[in-house]
């Protein structure tokens, strides 16, 4: 009729609705990302979950939330209270100090002598270089800081969005699973499987991280690295942004270590280096697993790329993205697989 193809229009308004979900998804872009975060975070807390209603005789999950709830704020509080109070005193010591000491490189250069000492007097130079732009942007990320301190409510909101998700997910998958006439088996199966990998990834990231701040913690302290609790303490949420985390992590203690005057750095570099090398080619995959496993080249186009598209958020979830985007493509791979076979 008139000349059109039904096809072709059908196609066209696939394209025109695909093309609309990108832009709605693009305006609640925050807002998706907060489900995500809490998502993740239910993934962080369902292992715990699972184990006590196993041992529950209750008909709901809702207890073993509740209780799961109760078991990570409890022990959340007994660990984060000392270990708090140490990194606050650390930090408001080196918040005090810091000033006279940048006052201290702009009057006073430093001359480049020994080999052991210029490392040191080489990153107290390149601080009193951009001395002007450190004392300039000081004010800024304070302003920063306060004017977005109505993020905290997400502290409040994602473990809320997280319980419901946990309380839930079964029902909410069962609803995704009914709409599905046929190849409902293999909906199945790739939720199963993206289950899996999120839970795998999640449970391994914050191993990763731990291991990260025990061994920090120990090593610099061990060391007499100046403020050690709170550089293994920033580590630690670091950690969970993948290669740029680690990277800025350790440009922030050699820094810290350089104006506190830390002697041995040449020893706080080889550590790094060997922890690095130890977590990215030995823990890492141990902890990853096959299902988890991208080459370097994927992590490094997916952290740059997460980057221009999300900024710290992009990176943080490119990781996940591709190993999701790899476990549907083998997916894919094997339904047509299947196909091939069943007409043959």
């Amino acid at each position: 009729m008139l000349g059109i193809d039904a096809r072709a229009a059908r196609a066209t308004w696939t394209a025109a609705l695909v093309l609309l979900l990108l832009g709605a998804v693009y305006l609640i872009r925050r807002t998706l990302l907060v489900f995500v975060i809490a998502l993740l975070f239910a993934y962080l807390l369902y292992p715990l979950m699972d184990l006590i209603d196993r041992h529950l005789p209750s008909k709901t999950r809702t207890p073993a939330l509740a209780l799961t709830f109760v078991l990570v704020i409890g022990l959340l509080a007994a660990v984060g209270i000392p270990i708090g109070s140490v990194v606050g005193r650390q930090a408001a010591n080196l918040a005090a100090t810091a000033p006279a000491f940048l006052a201290r490189l702009q009057q006073t250069p430093s001359p480049v002598t020994q080999p052991v000492a210029s490392l040191r007097n080489l990153i107290a130079d390149m601080i009193r270089q951009h001395y002007g732009e450190i004392v300039s942007v000081i004010p800024q990320v304070s302003l920063r800081v306060l004017s977005a301190s109505w993020n905290l409510i997400y502290v409040v909101i994602v473990p809320i969005l997280s319980f419901f998700i946990l309380r839930d997910g079964r029902r909410i998958r069962d609803t995704f699973l009914d709409r599905f006439d046929t190849g409902r088996e293999a909906a199945e199966d790739t939720l199963m499987d993206i289950h899996r990998l999120l839970l795998h990834y999640m449970r391994a990231l914050l191993f990763l991280c731990c291991a990260t701040f025990i061994a920090f913690a120990i090593v610099l302290s061990a060391l007499r690295v100046p403020y050690a609790l709170l550089l293994a303490s920033i580590a630690f949420p670091l950690e969970f942004v993948p290669m740029v985390g680690p990277l800025t992590a350790a440009v922030v203690i050699l820094a810290v270590s350089a104006i506190s005057g830390f002697p041995h750095l040449l020893i706080l570099i080889a550590f790094l280096g060997l922890y690095r090398l130890f977590q990215d080619y030995v823990l890492s995959p141990n902890l990853m697993g096959q299902g988890v496993e991208l080459h370097p080249l994927m992590i490094v186009f997916g952290v740059f790329a997460g980057g221009e598209i999300g900024g710290v958020a992009g990176v943080f979830l490119s990781v996940p993205t591709l190993a999701l985007l790899r476990l549907l493509y083998h997916r894919l791979g094997k339904i047509r697989a299947a196909r091939t076979l069943s007409s043959a």
